[in-house]
């Protein structure tokens, strides 16, 4: 099969592409305003990239074109189409669908699904699960909405049988249905083999398709699905947050009764969905009273299950979240028959995730310094924060591994909700823990530097990328840690601090 995928540089569009080269098929894609990883890895993997929408892509003739939700019907100000190959396609009556479509009829048939849904944490903590997996030799197929380190790719398809190190395919033990809040005790399941192929996929609330507004996870039918959290999100398409708690329970409610939901005991929002109605057994995670808990600092504790302790992790992540992160990935691999403490061996080798606290450079400090001040390196970090949580539990993340040395957090309000200005207020909380704040306020539609006022100076605002650069540069000591925040690439500001730094 030949398929034309429009939208195809997106984190979900891409990772189809590789998954749907490596079936077989034949692959081509068009997007606009492309950027590293996702272009870089289409690239190597030999698909060709054709930049915009034009009507004249109808030539390539494919079997089937597969519509990201970046696509719409909408029109520029003079009145043509925004995405002139959209209008094409059905004004000739060609064959189409939507990616998480494609992908369920094509890929995720026959599979365990385990499906990671959330607020945050959703692609690192697919990765860990990913990552768990594979040291567990059970061989998953995955799709992550960014670049796993331990795998250098967001998509495979894995193995052919769900076979693990040990050899054979029995068929993993099936729980009773349970309701939110179940502490009944029962052992933790012994060591098996699931009896259909392994698929991890990250599970994204926000829409199917211009003309698919369901959440992109109702398509998936996991056997094994994550709840990590659930925070209001998605302003542009959900009204309030009781919106995206309804798409939560549509995901729920396609869990078979012999499957599992692995939920945060810590969210108000999930205990809601699930009192809507529950038909599979519950794990949960994170509070006092869950089944799954933690015991010690996010770099290195105990893994409780139901109060006995059953693992340690010990590895290179900070931060609280990342700690719950683990937890869920534990709790759900566990269905799948790897016992906790394999679990945690595994994390003890994960690498995280490209743009998840990732050190993109650091640069020997160049210029004057105080009398009796070490010249210690600046650090440059990039990470995907967008939400005023992410950002806050990055922040706080960071603020724990370098003690007290400076945080500059350096950030775009770049999502479709932080564009509409919906969580403005939240930003000076956000960034409580770090010692600047520079924000670029390029495009925004309200005021950044009244949203940030009460930080006073502490907080500086710039419309351009450059102009941000300079007001970093000039603020810039010794040993400072800069901590870039974007879901976007961010106008290059990580190579330009770099070259700004080494001429200070």
């Amino acid at each position: 099969m030949h398929i034309h995928i429009l939208g195809i540089c997106g984190t979900f569009m891409g990772g189809l592409a590789a998954l749907a080269r490596e079936a077989g098929h034949r692959v081509t894609g068009c997007d606009a305003g492309v950027y590293p990883p996702m272009s870089d890895q289409l690239r190597a993997l030999g698909i060709e990239l054709i930049e915009g929408f034009g009507a004249d892509q109808m030539a390539l003739q494919p079997d089937m074109f597969v519509i990201g939700n970046v696509v719409s019907r909408a029109r520029l100000p003079d009145g043509t189409p925004k995405f002139p190959l959209m209008e094409a396609i059905l004004d000739a009556g060609a064959p189409y669908t939507s990616g998480p479509q494609w992908l369920a009829e094509h890929v995720l048939q026959g599979r365990h699904v385990l499906a990671v849904a959330g607020t945050h944490g959703k692609t690192t903590t697919t990765a860990m699960l990913a990552w768990i997996l594979e040291c567990a030799g059970l061989q998953p197929g995955f799709l992550v909405g960014g670049v796993p380190l331990n795998f250098g790719v967001s998509a495979r398809l894995g193995g052919l049988a769900g076979r693990g190190a040990a050899g054979g395919a029995a068929q993993v033990k099936e729980e009773p249905a349970t309701r939110a809040g179940d502490t009944e005790q029962s052992p933790l399941p012994p060591r098996a083999q699931p009896d259909r192929p392994l698929f991890v996929i990250e599970a994204d609330e926000y829409d199917t398709a211009f003309f698919d507004k369901r959440s992109k996870f109702v398509h998936y039918r996991p056997r094994t699905a994550i709840l990590n959290n659930l925070e209001f999100d998605h302003a542009d398409i959900f009204d309030n947050l009781a919106a995206i708690e309804r798409q939560f329970h549509h995901l729920v409610r396609t869990v078979p009764a012999s499957g599992r939901i692995v939920v945060n005991g810590l969210e108000e929002s999930l205990t809601r969905v699930l009192h809507q109605g529950c038909w599979s057994a519950v794990r949960s995670f994170g509070a006092a009273d869950s089944d799954f808990t933690a015991q010690g600092e996010p770099d290195a504790f105990d893994v409780l299950h139901r109060g006995q302790t059953v693992a340690r992790v010990q590895w290179s992540l900070g931060g609280v979240h990342n700690q719950l992160n683990a937890l869920a990935a534990i709790a759900a691999a566990e269905h799948v028959g790897v016992a906790p403490d394999v679990a945690a061996q595994a994390l003890g080798r994960f690498e995280n995730v490209k743009r998840r606290m990732e050190v993109r450079a650091s640069i020997a400090w160049q210029g004057a310094t105080l009398p009796g001040e070490h010249a210690a390196p600046v650090t440059i970090y990039d990470d995907f924060a967008h939400h005023p949580t992410a950002i806050h539990t990055t922040v706080n993340g960071l603020r724990r591994q370098v003690g007290t040395a400076r945080i500059l957090a350096v950030f775009e309000p770049r999502s479709n909700t932080m564009k509409l200005g919906a969580m403005k207020s939240q930003l000076p909380w956000s960034l409580e823990e770090a010692d600047l704040a520079f924000c670029h306020a390029g495009g925004l539609d309200w005021d950044a530097r009244e949203a940030l006022a009460s930080m006073g100076a502490r907080a500086q605002v710039a419309d351009s990328v450059d102009a941000l650069v300079a007001l970093v540069a000039a603020q810039a000591r010794p040993g400072d840690h800069i901590l870039c925040m974007s879901n976007g690439g961010f106008g290059g500001v990580h190579q330009k601090l770099a070259q700004a730094l080494q001429k200070k």
